[in-house]
């Protein structure tokens, strides 16, 4: 079965107490994203370690019940730090980052992390082609540079879109770019 691909920058979630920190006003919307109610904001921020920074790192909202910084190992290394690879949320143990914004900066104790491979997809698509949460499926790649992706986890939301997200790292090295699809050739 053929899966839109969409290519993960680094970028931030926010909570509530962070966005009034950082910016002293509420988010804005910059443009719509895939995922239903997800959107691209026109805040940006710079993360930051004791070892480097990165500037204007994309906020994504809404607003959620916690502040989440997804990089790729590429960035980890510029950043000296070395982030579990992780589904969104899962924060526990995860690496220490500061975020700064033009009216403040937050550190976070835990919180960034490189997001694990995933496929998003609502649960009557889930249903119809018989995955269940968190399952892990191999999604083959048809560049000059393809190859299997393994361990892509279903990621099923009552409005999910179906689309695969990788990151940075992952698309340079399949050469995948904007637009393609992959194809998901087994599960476990």
């Amino acid at each position: 079965m053929k899966v839109n691909i969409g290519i993960s920058n680094r970028h931030v979630h926010l909570n509530k107490e962070h966005v009034a920190i950082l910016f002293g006003s509420e988010l804005t919307k910059l443009r719509d994203l895939v995922q239903l109610g997800q959107y691209a904001c026109n805040e940006v921020v710079t993360i930051k370690t004791s070892k480097g920074e990165i500037n204007n790192v994309r906020v994504l909202g809404p607003v959620r019940n916690y502040t989440q910084v997804e990089i790729s190992k590429t960035d980890a290394y510029k950043l000296g730090l070395n982030p579990p690879v992780r589904t969104s949320g899962d924060l526990k143990g995860s690496e220490s980052i500061t975020i700064i914004g033009p009216k403040g900066e937050v550190t976070i104790e835990e919180g960034c992390i490189i997001a694990n491979r995933h496929i998003h997809m609502n649960q009557e698509t889930a249903h119809e082609l018989g995955y269940i949460n968190d399952q892990r499926v191999s999604v083959k790649i048809d560049t000059i540079k393809g190859g299997i992706l393994e361990n892509v986890h279903i990621k099923i939301t009552d409005d999910g879109v179906l689309e695969m997200h990788i990151d940075t790292d992952d698309a340079n090295a399949f050469l995948v770019e904007k637009g393609m699809t992959g194809e998901i050739i087994d599960g476990d």
